[in-house]
């Protein structure tokens, strides 16, 4: 660079990277239903949940403006009123719209992505919103062309539901065609507007024998980009495809002569979106195998030894710029895992963006996507299981609650970087465990990507309680989630006394505590009053104020028998203590204590433990004894929220990363009696109920808990079905063992 080069870059330096946002707003059809994103995260209600997005600091935002949604019957009858209030809001908030027309549909119910007038339908909407907005300034007519066009044309997941190349390529040449067409009659009303087009930018992998599959998938990528840039022409591979498909020549070569590029290529990109193709079936879980391609598994890459190539996010901006030298958003960057990986996946794409700047790739900013998560696409929207996923907010809260990766967010919008112990960890997909099978050794050292650099000293978790159930099933998911901890049992640190406490914090150095030590023996507390007291209350509020001192994150663990059961319905956080037993007035004397030790710990409220990994639950034991045959008398007149063990230990992580304080409930939705769970329990694991027998003790009381914070938990009968499939405990060996 020469020098007056260099004083041009230092007199115009590149703005920083910024931090858009998105709203998962999709509205696709399924044979003659809609599903509505907005609708199902409860945003469409909401629209204070802009003002929560303006205080993050995020000043471009992806917002529906959906073709479905304001003329869902006839092209000229529109309904602006939703749209209205929430654009104009939006303006009084200084955050500029990405105006979204269609997001993974095919539009109304009078046309479809195969309707050969689609593009010049979809045109109509598209300037109807220019002359109803005229101050918007940016666009994205179609999401994702090529992603919707397999989806709906090749898969036949979303309508009309084809399953063939020639319907794909149909679909999503209308679909270019229409962007096309749209921005034409939007800049014919804002002359000045921005074509922002995203799709997923996935790459296929393979083993030798497949390369010719994996190349073609590769080559078929890039189809909605190169459309729209006008490169699909006569000498383009895939231009003869088109053309045996049914589109028109002459409307082929007009995009190509008269192309739409992009102002900006948003690139959205998940782990999913690389594959790796294997014709060696049996190295992988059989639900892996697809009738959609017999011969071979498609699985994700990054779950298989690779031998030649790279993945992730890095990989994949660097061969768009390559190929286009467009200006890059990255549009969506989601992960629908745990917490910690949420945070993790998301500095990820931030540090590939930022490195990919330094090399002169003109990359602008990264959209924190699904900003109060979504429901359901798990399944790609074709269950209705209710399966939510969240994002920077959890919409399950009333109002949608701010989460780590939404305060990570807002840190990145306002100074560009952000921190959090977790991040001293690897994501799952970057780990050696991640694979389905074990590498060979000349696949180990060319493997790609190489392992990212692991840190020496990683800020670690302290768990107490490390012979109990909670405590081992705590230190499982944290090694599962990839979270340095150190689990201690009294030995090595008694709770209840100072001493003790100081010196073990002093030299684990947590940056926070899991208090899951105390005493359990709920019908012999009575007999050991002063011990139940000394572990449970006088030992959580010691740990506590050790905590406060030290400025750490706590988390200790209450029950629902700090109710008595007599109020009538499930307790909510803010019900008054009221218990009936030495245990309940033990748990309640903690809550008490440890607030006031340390007003900003978290405590968590359960109950009714059933998990994976002991024997010691309820359902484990009524499974033996029907498996012994042996008769099972279970009180009818008791309802309780029971609790799936990994389900509480998950969000009580998630909810410490969160810095979550307070009171909070936890239990699996869906109030029964332990009878009602001992007869589903057993139905699921397909015994005989007749050795059931009910007891009733006289009234019926309700101990279980509800949340008027938000019910963060799955359903009860999601708990036991992954119970049924994720136990480690055999009943009948468990029998035959005791005898």
């Amino acid at each position: 660079m020469t020098t007056s080069q260099t004083h041009q870059a230092q007199a115009n330096p590149k703005p920083p990277l910024e931090l858009w946002g998105g709203i998962e707003c999709t509205v696709v059809r399924l044979r003659n239903e809609y599903r509505d994103q907005v609708a199902e995260t409860g945003h469409q209600d909401r629209i204070e949940d802009l003002d929560a997005i303006a205080e993050m600091g995020i000043k471009t935002l992806r917002y529906p403006v959906l073709w479905e949604t304001i003329s869902p019957d006839d092209p000229e009858t529109c309904d602006w009123r939703w749209h209205d209030a929430r654009l104009q809001r939006l303006r009084e908030l200084g955050i500029n719209p990405i105006a979204g027309l269609v997001h993974h549909g095919s539009g109304p119910r009078y046309t479809d992505l195969l309707d050969p007038e689609f593009p010049e339908k979809l045109a109509r909407h598209a300037e109807n919103v220019a002359r109803r907005y005229p101050w918007l300034e940016m666009f994205t007519p179609v999401n994702e062309p090529l992603t919707t066009a397999r989806f709906s044309g090749l898969y036949g997941h979303w309508y009309p539901h084809g399953r063939d190349t020639a319907t794909m390529l149909r679909a999503l040449f209308n679909e270019c065609r229409g962007v096309k067409l749209a921005m034409a009659a939007i800049r014919r009303v804002i002359p000045g507007a921005r074509l922002v087009q995203t799709d997923d930018m996935g790459k296929a992998f393979s083993i030798p024998d497949l390369q010719h599959e994996a190349d073609y998938q590769n080559e078929r990528r890039w189809l909605a980009f190169d459309l729209l840039v006008g490169r699909v022409g006569p000498q383009h591979g895939w231009y003869q495809s088109f053309l045996d498909a049914g589109v028109p020549e002459t409307a082929l070569q007009d995009l190509a002569d008269e192309p739409c590029p992009p102002d900006i290529v948003g690139i959205n990109h998940y782990l999913t979106s690389e594959r790796f193709l294997d014709s060696d079936m049996d190295r992988y879980p059989s639900g892996f195998r697809c009738d959609d391609h017999p011969h071979y598994v498609d699985v994700q890459a990054v779950r298989v030894p690779l031998a030649n190539g790279v993945t992730g996010p890095e990989a994949r901006l660097r061969e768009v710029w390559e190929r286009y030298r467009l200006p890059i958003v990255v549009t969506e960057a989601h992960h629908g895992g745990a917490r910690d990986d949420q945070l993790r996946w998301l500095t990820q794409i931030w540090q590939a963006s930022l490195k990919l700047r330094e090399e002169g790739a003109d990359i602008r900013a990264v959209t924190i996507w699904s900003m109060f998560g979504c429901v359901d696409w798990n399944t790609l929207l074709l269950c209705k299981d209710g399966f939510y996923e969240s994002g920077a907010f959890d919409a399950r809260c009333t109002p949608p609650r701010l989460t780590a990766l939404g305060k990570a967010a807002a840190s990145l919008a306002k100074t560009g970087s952000f921190d959090h112990p977790v991040l001293d960890g690897i994501g799952w997909w970057q780990r050696e465990d991640r694979y389905f099978f074990t590498p060979e050794p000349h696949h180990a050292a060319s493997s790609a990507p190489s392992s990212p650099a692991i840190i020496s000293h990683p800020r670690k978790l302290v768990i107490t309680g490390a012979t109990g159930t909670l405590g081992q099933a705590m230190s499982r998911i944290c090694h599962f989630r990839g979270l340095a901890h150190d689990v201690l049992s009294r030995k090595d640190m008694d709770i209840a006394d100072e001493s003790s406490v100081e010196a073990a914090l002093a030299r684990h150095r947590p940056w926070a505590v899991i208090n899951t030590a105390g005493y359990v023996r709920v019908a012999e507390a009575s007999r050991e009053q002063e011990r139940c007291f000394r572990e449970n209350a006088h030992g959580a509020e010691v740990l506590a104020r050790a905590c406060a001192h030290l400025g750490i994150p706590y988390i200790t663990f209450s029950s629902d028998l700090v109710f008595d059961g007599s109020l009538g319905r499930a307790y909510v956080e803010s019900d008054e203590p009221s218990p009936s037993c030495v245990y309940g007035s033990s748990k309640a004397d903690a809550e008490r204590r440890v607030m006031m030790a340390h007003p900003e710990a978290l405590v968590v409220r359960t109950s009714a433990f059933f998990g994976p990994w002991d024997r010691y639950n309820f359902v484990h034991n009524v499974l033996r004894d029907l498996a012994s045959g042996v008769k099972v008398e279970v009180r009818d007149d008791v309802l309780v929220s029971p609790t799936y063990v990994p389900d509480l230990a998950h969000c009580s992580l998630d909810l410490l990363m969160d810095h979550e304080t307070g009171i909070w409930h936890l239990a699996n939705q869906g109030l029964v009696s332990w009878y009602e769970l001992a007869e589903r329990a057993a139905h699921r694991a397909g015994m005989d109920t007749a050795a059931l027998v009910k007891t009733h003790g006289g009234g019926r009381g309700i101990t279980a808990l509800s949340s008027e914070r938000g019910l963060i938990l799955p359903s009860l009968a999601s708990a036991l079905d992954r119970y049924m499939h994720e136990n480690t405990m055999a009943w009948n060996a468990d029998k035959r063992a005791a005898a």
